[in-house]
């Protein structure tokens, strides 16, 4: 009797360590996933911020254009 009762605790402690380690395996793969995702957004933020530089050089190209536009019209104003 206490031999089967051993060799039930037995079988569910084989149990519980087999779904231990599926539960590990498991962790590892969410957290290789994690970290890639993290990757991702990191990457994302870089590219929005090169984006955001490039608008504002596109703004101040086309300050300096209507700047340039406003002084040929008031020249034309002035010699027309």
């Amino acid at each position: 009797m206490a031999e089967t009762v051993d060799n039930i605790v037995l079988q569910h402690l084989i149990k519980i360590l087999a779904e231990q380690a599926a539960s590990r395996e498991r962790d590892a793969e969410i957290m290789a996933r994690l970290g890639m995702i993290e990757s991702g957004i990191a990457r994302i933020s870089r590219d929005e911020s090169a984006n955001y530089a490039e608008i504002v050089q596109d703004r101040h190209s086309v300050d300096k254009l209507k700047e340039r536009i406003e002084r040929i019209e008031r020249r034309l104003e002035l010699n027309g």
